[in-house]
């Protein structure tokens, strides 16, 4: 299979481009990313050389950059990963995430459609369920109820796609993630702000009582149910990714801080952020019958090797939360 991926350096893009290329699920992979904050080639060192991998700088939003990758590299299906994807930086910059998530997936529809490329992957979130109380799971079919510029952007961009399938008789299919954590991801997030934190000996902060629950997703099995909803999946059906581990994240911080010798005196409470949605919680029967697929990587070892990676990795940290990271956390939490 011959592949178009965007945003394939950011955190879970280059996870699946490593792993395609690792399984050898390709025999070419065109790597389109802008390169922003979160965007890094040093996460692509592993695959530097292999001839099947092509990187390509330039923005989603760019139609004649779209077409003309379509044109040179006729490939068989578009992973469309590339998004605005932290919703903290949606509340204090919507714009970004509507240019993106949305005009950004439709540039990249239109290309499809006009290149009459066979499948078109959009990679998403649960977030789109918004806050579910318990004791209910979302499937499928539960109704988007978004609560940030980020979630209604990628509802917005799901609801896009799915209607070009309907519209157009266009291959596409949709996927939706729990939170998902691992090595290389940028430190803004939960688990990867936590240790890295940790391993400095600074103040975790938590918002409100920490008692959000979220489902926990090992990057590498999120890669493979991506891949098991491309090659087995149905056009027009959405598929839920989970990893069926929720945790509050007030329970998860604890383990990071056991996991590395801390106390539990660096967590410290912030104010909570405006419209935190309390509870995830997805089923991912439909993805397991349709494609086989299951998530193999319990929380706890998954956690032990994220920690153990950044643990080697010091120089990687330092480098990503230079300049604009700076900027952005004493935005975020410095009020808080």
């Amino acid at each position: 299979m011959r592949l178009l991926v965007t945003g394939g350096a950011g955190f879970i893009g280059s996870a699946f481009v490593r792993l395609a290329l690792k399984e050898n699920w390709v025999a070419r992979l065109v790597n389109l990313d802008k390169l922003t904050y979160a965007g890094n080639l040093e996460n692509l060192t592993s695959v530097e050389g292999d001839a099947r991998h092509r990187f390509v700088q330039g923005d989603i939003c760019d139609t004649t950059l779209a077409a003309r990758l379509l044109e040179e590299e006729t490939p068989d299906a578009i992973v469309h990963f590339a998004a605005e994807s932290h919703v903290d930086r949606s509340i204090l910059g919507p714009g970004a995430f509507v240019e993106t998530n949305v005009r950004g997936t439709f540039s990249m529809l239109e290309a499809a459609r006009a290149a009459k490329t066979p499948r078109f992957l959009h990679v998403s979130t649960d977030e789109v369920y918004g806050s579910i109380d318990e004791p209910h799971d979302a499937d499928e079919n539960y109704p988007l109820r978004a609560s940030s510029p980020y979630s209604a952007s990628k509802a917005g961009s799901d609801l896009l796609a799915l209607s070009y399938c309907t519209t157009f008789k266009m291959a596409v299919t949709v996927t939706r993630a729990s939170n998902n954590y691992g090595p290389f991801q940028f430190p803004e997030k939960l688990i990867p702000l936590m240790i890295s934190n940790a391993l400095e000996d600074k103040p975790l902060p938590i918002y409100g009582d920490g008692m959000q629950v979220r489902d926990w997703l090992y990057v590498d099995d999120h890669c493979r149910a991506i891949w098991a909803a491309l090659t087995k999946g149905a056009p027009g059906e959405i598929y839920n990714v989970g990893g069926s581990r929720a945790l509050p994240n007030r329970t998860v911080v604890e383990m990071i801080l056991d996991a590395c010798g801390k106390p539990h005196s660096l967590m410290t409470t912030v104010k909570d952020r405006p419209g935190h949605d309390r509870r995830y919680a997805i089923t991912t029967e439909k993805l397991e019958q349709a494609t086989g697929w299951q998530a193999l990587m319990p929380f706890e070892e998954g956690l032990r090797e994220t920690i153990a990676w950044y643990k080697a990795n010091p120089g990687w940290i330092s480098r990503v939360r230079s300049g604009e990271y700076q900027n952005y956390y004493e935005r975020n939490y410095s009020a808080r």
